[in-house]
């Protein structure tokens, strides 16, 4: 078993090429949550959503969100009318929100909601949000505290942030599942994910820190040079006082890591680094970065 701790686009596309390495039923996903967020009476968990529509074959792998040809009628009548939803929710994808939704109000957890639905879209791979505690990433801009949603969605980054922090009522705690994904595994792959939102809510779960010392543990940087692969991944590490770059993100990492591995084109030196080709915006990369992690795990 191996086991990916998840957020954004980044490792969902490592995802896809390890699926060409290992059976679904041999992949454990531990999910951030904390850019979950209720809209419209559906409860949207953005970073689940793209691993169920992942591996069931329906992902938009054009945006990374949604499902493939879906349609937004409902969306667009509800932008008429009242003109408060900013995300673009398409019909097919605001079924599961609104479902999902229903079963939390009803008292069940996102944790059993999550298994619900992947048995419902024929997914096998084991997807575990990082906690049934709610907790939501904000950021402070002039002052005032805003969802992450609503920075990276509605105002798309373009607002200066000087803060970001988690907000919850009752410190997150890791489940037992998630504990259990991790201590079992053959090794646990922090994918190309952005280390503020996606990575850093779930190793602030109660839990995770010890769990993630018993095993080995390998990070690949989402930075090549001082830029993100992809989203607000510099501006977010800027609000936190740090580097935007792979140094800084491996030092984020440091308490556990194995193996960390960088772009062959980052400028940033990092001491003992693995690098590899980790630009999966070509075919046939994911795959063989994922082969290659592989190897580097059973020390091939």
């Amino acid at each position: 078993m191996i086991t990916f701790l998840s957020g954004g686009t980044g490792t969902p596309k490592l995802i896809r090429g390890m699926r060409r390495s290992l059976p679904d039923h041999e992949i454990s996903v531990v999910v951030n949550t904390a850019e979950d967020v209720w809209i419209s009476g559906g409860f949207v968990s953005p970073d689940i959503d793209t691993l169920i529509y992942l591996f069931s074959g329906l992902l938009n792998t054009s945006s990374w969100w949604g499902q493939e040809g879906d349609t937004f009628t409902t969306h667009n009548e509800l932008m008429k009318l009242d003109g408060g939803e900013y995300i673009a929710i398409g019909d097919r994808d605001r079924a599961v929100h609104l479902i999902r939704g229903e079963l939390l109000r009803e008292g069940m957890t996102l944790t059993a909601a999550t298994a619900r639905l992947c048995v419902a879209f024929g997914v096998t791979a084991h997807i575990l949000p990082m906690t049934d505690t709610p907790v939501e990433t904000v950021v402070n801009s002039g002052g005032c505290e805003i969802h992450f949603q609503e920075y990276w969605v509605r105002h798309r980054g373009a607002i200066p942030i000087d803060g970001v922090r988690r907000r919850w009522t009752v410190p997150p705690v890791a489940t037992p599942g998630v504990i259990s994904a991790i201590t079992t595994a053959e090794a646990v792959i922090i994918g190309p994910s952005n280390p503020i939102t996606s990575i850093l809510p779930i190793l602030e779960c109660r839990g995770v820190l010890e769990a993630l010392e018993r095993v080995p543990v390998v990070a690949v940087s989402p930075f090549i040079g001082h830029a993100p692969v992809s989203g607000p991944a510099a501006a977010l590490m800027r609000a936190r006082g740090l580097s935007p770059d792979s140094s800084a993100t491996r030092e984020l990492y440091a308490g556990f890591l194995d193996h960390f591995i960088q772009d062959t084109l980052d400028s940033v030196e990092v001491s003992g680094a693995v690098r590899m080709d980790t630009l999966m915006n070509r075919p046939g990369v994911d795959e063989a970065l994922a082969k290659r992690i592989l190897s580097l795990v059973r020390g091939g």
